[in-house]
């Protein structure tokens, strides 16, 4: 299986880049290929702007999404999101390595998302959920936080984890049609000792042994939902 790590640290000795080199040790020695975009250490831009298209489909106005599937048709990105596209082909798991910042990805990852999920390839028209340019492949959240698991129990002082992954699982990974399959947590990682860090490297050891083989999370189906997205009864719905 091809592996694409797409690892947002922005210190090389952090806790979240041992768990990308566990990563790759781990998922090559079971096997798979692995490919690691490094976006910190390559210098990746974060920043969407007219820069990114060789040739513009309307010059004196930018509407992104727009210019994105201008670029997809005439080949017209910029090198660095040509690259990454590339990659992203090639993968049939994505695993996407981060520390939660603000109860979100750092702004380096939300940069790789909003110009490499390009509009036209990975999604488009009613191209998402099942549907999405990127159906057929599975990705997975692979995160630190400096929080205690208890404080995102049910009855925790920040609620249940879920809905802050929303966005990304739901709102990104799903929509392009992607499998999410169910994500690793590294809690309280900035405060425990050296012997409770190397457990922690050793349950995510198991969970990318059973990650290829993990059921997706269930999502949004676009047969359950009627032309103008409002849903339908079970009598309505288009054949699977």
């Amino acid at each position: 299986m091809n592996t694409l790590i797409i690892h947002a640290h922005p210190e090389p000795r952090s806790f979240c880049a041992a768990m990308k080199n566990v990563a790759v040790e781990t998922l090559r020695r079971n096997g798979h290929e692995v490919v690691v975009s490094d976006l910190y250490a390559q210098g990746f831009n974060p920043v969407a702007s007219a820069a990114d298209f060789a040739s513009r489909a309307r010059e004196d106005y930018l509407v992104y999404a727009l210019e994105q599937r201008h670029a997809g048709g005439s080949g017209s990105f910029a090198p660095d999101i040509a690259a990454e596209l590339e990659r992203l082909r090639w993968a049939d798991l994505l695993i996407l390595n981060f520390p939660i910042f603000w109860t979100s990805v750092p702004a380096m990852l939300k940069g790789w998302i909003d110009r490499v999920l390009v509009s036209g390839i990975c999604y488009g028209g009613r191209r998402f959920y099942d549907r999405g340019g990127l159906k057929g492949k599975r990705a997975a959240l692979s995160f630190t936080i400096g929080g205690q698991r208890h404080m995102f129990a049910a009855d925790g002082i920040h609620g249940p984890i879920e809905p802050y992954l929303q966005p990304i699982e739901r709102g990104t990974l799903a929509y392009v049609g992607i499998d999410v399959l169910p994500a690793f947590t590294a809690w309280h990682v900035p405060y425990i000792t050296d012997e409770a860090r190397a457990a922690i490297l050793e349950e995510y050891r198991s969970w990318l042994a059973e990650l290829p083989e993990a059921p997706p999370k269930r999502f949004a189906r676009m047969r359950d939902f009627d032309e103008s997205m409002r849903p339908v009864t079970s009598g309505e719905r288009a054949p699977a």
